[in-house]
């Protein structure tokens, strides 16, 4: 299959990507209860009334669940409230309201859709951890398909729970005229007291789904990782998880005041568009006023419109910031800050993160399209380039980094694990040879039924050594999540990560067919990478230049790069 096509038909092509397909076209096609094996339908109590789910031979499903209130019309940038209470059962057998956002086949989704879906074993035991997953997508896009719990519940006594939660300029905002609420509503982050409200109704809720309401652990993936790890240093989020997961996320926090004259001059189009104001200008700056009229305007404008806006952020927190440190949901020091939720952590990255987002990157499209970023050499060595250095730099953004931030004040243990399955070209097919171990390399292991990356993977899991890699890698997490310690019978050992360890990562990697897990350490740090980048001469001085200040620049991880080679923009400085 061409790459162009292998794009246009993948489910979900990156979880931090705008590329992302519309999340739209394939919840109401999920196979995430085994449709086909539906029997009977189950019925449990919440606080706000009876929900009818679906029974399978491999687990319970229930779907769509309301966590939260309508948050459309004047509710719009407001903290969520409760569902309204049913009296009927309420039919939890299909997937609920996607948040609303744009995809490639254009705006799908709405304004109330604060739901969840919650999957357990089907059985009879009670009181087990709960694993609470944040899908990826930038903060912009995506649904709590992302991942169906089936496969790992199947096989584990555990409760899956995902998440719907709002999304772009509706989750995250910070003009000023908005400001008019709470503190925590002033701060601009709605999704996070979305995730915040989801984790109140997990605690109340989920022991009427056998789940143990005392013992939840919080994982995201991608922008839901980084929303994670935002989670460890909220004082809103204190006391309701137990445990935290952040598969490839990382921290990252946007500067409230920079991030308003971002919106402002996002929004100004669409304010000249309807008359309001003459020019771009006058719009930007009337947009940046606390003027009640400016409030009416944004309650006013058609959400569809207000969720197409900065679609190209491919990583970039300029294009679309987000997470904002407002000093009351996220403290004004960022990470920076003494003061964590400290409970045991494990962070997750891939070694070649960057492969997505390079190879799709506008750069190399044309050479995707007609397939020479494979066999035209002066093309495969721009390309990888960017997929060797973006993909260290961003492996250690997604963990060391983050680690070494955290390593004197986090009071609880902290275990980190490396991905490597996909570097050997000969333990995968030729279409995974060129992505790696690629941002949500993961996702196949934890949900072994999922078809998100499978025009871009092929058959590159079906391997007998894949299939081992995966009963490893979820019986690692379901040791953490059951005791906050990831080690058990039959595992290697997984020490914590310590600062000065000799060994200090858990690293995963497999061949046709075994297996295997292995505690090291890496090889490389910022400063050696961008030395690395100097020295290679595998390109021109040119092309270098180029890539370095268009394809790589801007992203989460790059801002030591961009200091290096002149590339920050106004926004990074």
């Amino acid at each position: 299959m061409k790459w162009a096509a292998v794009l246009a038909v993948t489910v979900l092509f990156i979880g931090g990507c705008n590329q992302q397909k519309d999340a739209g076209t394939d919840s109401s096609e999920s196979t995430v209860a085994g449709s086909e094996e539906i029997s009977t339908t189950v019925v449990r109590e919440t606080a706000f009334g009876k929900v009818k789910g679906l029974e399978s031979e491999k687990a319970l499903v229930w779907k769509g669940i309301p966590y939260g209130g309508d948050t459309s019309g004047e509710n719009r940038w407001k903290a969520p409230t409760d569902p309204e209470p049913w009296t009927d059962e309420l039919d939890a057998t299909e997937a609920g309201s996607l948040a609303l956002q744009a995809g490639s086949d254009g705006v799908v989704g709405s304004e109330d859709a604060l739901n969840l879906d919650v999957y357990r074993p089907n059985n009879d035991k009670e009181k087990l951890p709960v694993l609470v997953y944040v899908h990826g997508g930038n903060n912009q896009t995506g649904h709590a398909q992302e991942i169906s719990g089936t496969s790992f519940v199947s096989t584990h006594d555990a409760l899956v729970v995902s998440v719907n939660y709002r999304l772009g300029a509706l989750g995250f905002n910070p003009l000023p005229a908005l400001k008019t609420g709470s503190e925590e509503e002033n701060s601009g982050n709605y999704t996070m007291l979305d995730l915040a409200k989801s984790l109140d109704w997990i605690r109340e809720n989920i022991s009427n789904f056998g789940g143990d309401s005392e013992n939840v652990t919080i994982a995201g993936f991608s922008a839901g990782g980084r929303d994670v790890m935002a989670m460890l240093i909220s004082p809103t989020f204190e006391g309701k998880f137990d445990k935290a997961v952040s598969f490839s996320g990382g921290m990252t926090i946007a500067d409230e005041e920079k991030s308003q004259t971002v919106f402002a001059e996002a929004i100004a189009p669409l304010v000249v568009e309807d008359g309001v104001k003459e020019t771009t200008e006058e719009a930007e700056k009337w947009l940046l006023t606390s003027e009640t009229e400016v409030k009416d305007y944004l309650y006013d404008l058609d959400g569809d419109r207000l969720v197409s806006l900065m679609g190209n952020a491919g990583i970039r927190m300029s294009v679309f910031p987000h997470l904002y440190n407002d000093g009351t949901v996220i403290p004004e020091d960022g990470f920076d800050t003494t003061s964590y939720n400290s409970v045991p952590l494990l962070m997750l990255t891939g070694e070649q993160e960057f492969s997505l987002f390079g190879r799709f990157d506008s750069y190399f499209g044309e050479y995707v399209a007609d397939g020479s970023i494979d066999t035209d050499k002066e093309i495969s060595n721009q390309y990888d380039f960017v997929n060797t250095y973006g993909g260290q730099l961003y492996s250690l953004f997604n963990l060391e980094d983050s680690a070494q931030k955290m390593s004197d004040n986090y009071e609880a243990p902290i275990y980190g694990m490396e991905i490597l399955f996909g570097e050997n070209a000969d333990a995968v097919s030729e279409e995974m040879a060129k992505l790696g171990s690629f941002h949500g390399v993961f996702v196949p292991l934890l949900d072994t039924d999922s078809q998100n990356y499978a025009g871009l993977v092929t058959d590159s899991y079906e391997s007998d050594g894949a299939k081992e890699l995966s009963v490893m890698f979820q019986n690692y997490l379901f040791e953490f999540i059951s005791n906050g310690d990831p080690n058990g019978v039959d595992l290697t050992e997984w020490t914590e990560w310590k600062k000065d360890a000799e060994k200090n990562i858990l690293f995963l990697d497999a061949d046709k067919s075994t297996a295997a897990a292995e505690m090291g350490k890496k090889e490389f740090d910022y400063e050696q990478v961008i030395e690395a980048i100097k020295k290679d001469d595998s390109i021109t001085d040119e092309q270098k230049k180029i890539l370095l200040a268009e394809v790589m620049n801007g992203r989460w991880f790059s801002h030591t790069l961009d200091e290096e080679f002149g590339n920050l923009s106004t926004f990074d400085k």
